[in-house]
């Protein structure tokens, strides 16, 4: 029996497989599976990880024929998986020897449906410890208490699918998988719907991912449109979230954290292409116009003043965005 499946995507990462192939490899055990999926990348990334499956323990390599981004990719992985719990990796990133039994360790002893880590990450050579924004450890909570409160940072702004792993019962749930196409954010929504729907949860303070910032190539690094996905996962959240029950006490961190997230995209809107600038603003603005009205003025009215004004004014430009919408 497959007791825990790794899932890996991977996308154009040859100078950085290397290091992730080379870390599960350090990771293997008898009763684990690493699920390679090549998103068509156009690199040499597909012969190396042909060469790992024949070459890694537990090893299956899956190949999209067409890219479809890391989301689907993901999908895809979940898909092919087989064992009782779940984690993912990304293919430019590295794990410590022997963090996956460990991981697998702590949700077996706690028992809940998913378990949430801290992580370092690496920016050339500095290394920063980041830590799950949730004060309590090693105890099992109900993951809906750990959305609020909404002025502070708190577990649903920590969204990062390979900081955890999870129970297989949250894929028979219809909760592990991410919208399929995001080719950003898309572990957004994903974070939302497992605080609000999963039923137990609990984070460790244990360290053995390594995440690489500021990798050429990456969507954090390029500002064309596939960045603007954020809008489609951020406009989910609050579909997704008006219609909950306590929707009243979760909107306010919704709107409050989607403000947020725009006004971070047109604080850095130089990095983009002229007609993506353009594109960003004008779906920015029709973004402000779809969010409930009276608890975006409570928002604006809350934040700093160089953020909320960067929003007011934004928000002054919406009868002439509706195209955009």
């Amino acid at each position: 029996m497959v007791k825990l499946s790794v899932i890996v995507p991977f996308y154009n990462v040859r100078q950085y497989a290397s290091d992730a192939l080379k870390s599960l490899r350090a990771n293997a055990r008898e009763d684990f599976e690493f699920i390679l999926v090549d998103d068509c990348s156009r690199d040499e990334t597909p012969d190396m990880l042909a060469r790992a499956e024949r070459e890694l323990p537990g090893a299956v390599y899956v190949r999209h024929e067409k890219n479809g981004g890391l989301a689907t990719a993901r999908n895809t992985g979940i898909d092919t998986a087989r064992g009782e719990y779940l984690t993912f990796l990304d293919g430019d990133d590295w794990l410590a020897p022997g963090y996956y039994p460990r991981l697998l360790a702590a949700i077996e002893e706690l028992g809940c449906d998913f378990v949430r880590t801290d992580h370092v990450q690496c920016t050339g050579r500095a290394r920063t410890i980041r830590r799950v924004p949730h004060g309590r450890r090693g105890e099992v909570m109900d993951p809906r208490q750990a959305i609020l409160p909404a002025e502070r940072t708190t577990s649903v702004d920590y969204p990062y699918a390979w900081a955890g792993v999870y129970h297989r019962r949250l894929v028979d749930r219809g909760l592990l998988h991410f919208t399929d196409g995001l080719r950003t954010a898309e572990d957004r929504p994903w974070i939302w719907r497992l605080h609000r729907e999963a039923e137990s949860f609990a984070v460790v303070g244990l360290l053995g991912v390594f995440y690489r910032r500021g990798v050429a190539g990456s969507l954090t690094q390029i500002g064309d449109v596939r960045q603007l996905d954020f809008i489609r996962a951020f406009d989910q959240v609050i579909e997704e979230t008006a219609a909950d029950p306590e929707a009243g006490r979760l909107l306010p961190k919704a709107v409050r954290t989607y403000c947020a997230i725009i006004a971070h995209h047109l604080s850095e809107i130089d990095k983009f292409e002229p007609t993506v600038a353009r594109q960003l603003r004008a779906m920015s603005a029709a973004a402000i116009k779809r969010m409930p009205q009276e608890l975006l003025t409570d928002v604006l009215d809350t934040m700093d003043l160089n953020r909320s004004s960067r929003l007011r004014r934004l928000r002054r430009r919406v009868p002439a965005a509706k195209a955009a919408s």
